[in-house]
């Protein structure tokens, strides 16, 4: 018997009264309510008796048909593909949830979150402090809540937010950003040092929250497709992908083969020009320019194939709900234009990890350790180059994965190094993966259309981005509008670890640690 089939009579046998209104949709998937203050004994049995985890929490506001709040928990296994799905109802009057934040790190980011967005509070949680929060926003100001009304001014009121002070003989701070040299977007980072040994970091974002979740509300489906394509601009296909696949399950549609393939082909070309640029700009990092200028070259050659696939060097436009809108140009031999590129690729790293003074900067600096990496819920290359064996191309198959051969590369010293090596080898593993769609490219249709989305039932779609895990969850009103839109990006997940990953290392290999991780700004500051 597998997991899941043990998990559905444990629904209905050990969980009787803590668990109601149990249903199954779309094969692998078992929704249900639960009462308030149950959320953490349903957490510890999961993970006890199923090894499964929290992978989301989404608020909503019902207020206006239900007349409550509800606070969404999706767990789902690591390796099996199933997933379970809690819902809790809350009075308005007394908007709290009981804190999952001591049990599992990511759900006390969740519960933060809540807290800013919702004015939903998680009783027990151990850090007050906001989140998403900055101190110009009105405290009564809940933004995602359906009433909330943007405030006529706002005001910094000049309170600074409330870092971790450390000290002792000899330490001191280094606070850096949150506006940066070039280009980048805002992040603020204190250090707490002695000498040039960092003791302790702590990161600030959100500086450049956008309101993402609330713009989509009120659209049509159709209409967020150019919304979830600029969440990260690296990260066209992975987010739209996501969110189609939301879509798609929402309305029981199945999308053509043909299509399946072709978003295989979009999604690794995604995944290769950011592996192949990261490969570049680690090296660059440690002094080695000419890597880095190499990539870049190769990097073009890569975005100029996308303009030739979609019409767009970021893939915008390629990506349709129910399946896809280009196709493959008559006139471009893929699959020789990619072993070109990947020879060369091959040669920029054999020249650059046969370099003893590159790797003298890379082995050992930034390490992760497994089972930080585990308890902090990292996910993508960074979890892989700790020793965590996840990815949910083969873990919980879309598109035409479950078609096609692939390794998943892990590694288990959880330094720069092995956050490189991962790169390397998913990037040959996507050339590979585009080739064998390519191969086995099915006739037909590309695209089919969606009916009518059934009203506020929520559904999700998961893709390993080139980063890692990306979740779309959503709900549609009764008139098939976009009423909620939670969106996950990897590096929710994935930026606190880097101040785990650079303790004892030294100031200077702050930028190295940082790109190795190379997490998103934008796709965390939604």
């Amino acid at each position: 018997m597998t997991d899941f089939s043990r998990l559905q009579n444990a629904l209905t046998e050990q969980l009787k009264g803590r668990a109601t209104n149990i249903c199954l949709r779309r094969g692998n998937e078992l929704h249900f309510h639960i009462e308030r203050g149950d959320a953490p004994y349903l957490a510890e049995f999961l993970r006890a008796d199923f090894g499964a985890e929290l992978r989301l929490m989404v608020a909503n506001d019902r207020r206006a048909d239900q007349g409550l709040f509800e606070v969404h928990y999706l767990f789902a296994h690591r390796r099996e593909n199933w997933f379970a799905h809690a819902t809790k109802a809350l009075s308005p009057d007394d908007p709290t949830i009981a804190s999952l934040a001591t049990f599992y790190y990511p759900a006390s980011r969740f519960e933060r979150e809540i807290k800013d967005l919702f004015g939903i509070e998680a009783i027990g949680h151990p850090d007050r402090r906001p989140l998403v929060r900055h101190a110009f926003w009105p405290e009564t100001y809940f933004p995602l809540r359906k009433d909330a009304a943007p405030p006529e001014k706002f005001e910094d009121d000049g309170t600074t937010f409330p870092f971790q002070s450390v000290g002792g003989e000899g330490v001191y701070e280094i606070p850096v950003g949150p506006v940066h040299a070039g280009v980048i977007e805002p992040g603020h980072f204190r250090f707490s040092v002695v000498g040039e040994t960092v003791i302790n970091l702590k990161i600030r974002l959100y500086f450049t929250h956008k309101g993402t979740e609330k713009l989509f509300e009120g659209r049509r489906p159709a209409e967020g497709v150019e919304l979830a394509e600029r969440i990260s601009g690296d990260t066209t296909i992975g987010h739209t992908l996501a969110y189609c696949q939301a879509l798609e399950a929402l309305a029981g549609v199945e999308i053509p083969a043909r299509a399946q393939a072709l978003r295989v082909i979009l999604l690794e070309m995604e995944r290769l020009y950011n592996h192949v640029a990261d490969f570049g700009a680690i090296c660059t990092d440690t002094g080695f320019a000419v890597a880095h200028s190499h990539c870049l070259r190769l990097r073009e050659r890569l975005l100029r194939l996308n303009k030739r696939l979609t019409g767009n060097r970021l893939l915008r436009g390629g990506l349709t709900p129910g399946g896809v809108t280009y196709e493959l140009p008559s006139a471009l031999d893929l699959a020789v234009e990619l072993d070109s590129a990947l020879a060369d690729f091959n040669e920029i790293v054999e020249i650059s990890l046969n370099n003893t003074m590159l790797l003298d900067r890379l082995e050992g600096t930034g390490h992760l350790t497994t089972q930080t990496a585990a308890d902090y819920g990292v996910l993508g290359y960074v979890a892989r180059a700790s020793g965590l064996d996840m990815d949910a191309r083969r873990d919980h198959p879309f598109a035409a994965y479950d078609q096609l051969k692939f390794k998943v590369p892990v590694f288990k010293s959880g330094d720069v190094y092995a956050r490189t090596l991962v790169r390397v080898e998913e990037a040959r593993e996507a050339v590979s993966l585009i080739k064998q769609a390519l191969a086995q490219m099915p006739e037909g249709p590309s695209v089919t259309s969606l009916e009518q989305l059934p009203a506020f039932e929520p559904a999700f779609g998961m893709v390993e981005g080139w980063r890692g895990e990306i979740v779309h969850w959503i709900m549609a009103d009764e008139n098939g509008r976009l009423f909620r839109v939670k969106v996950k990006d990897p590096s929710f997940a994935n930026w606190p670890a880097l101040s785990l990953a650079l303790l004892k290392n030294i100031v200077p290999d702050f930028p190295l640690c940082n790109k190795s991780f190379n997490q998103s700004y934008s796709g965390n500051d939604l």
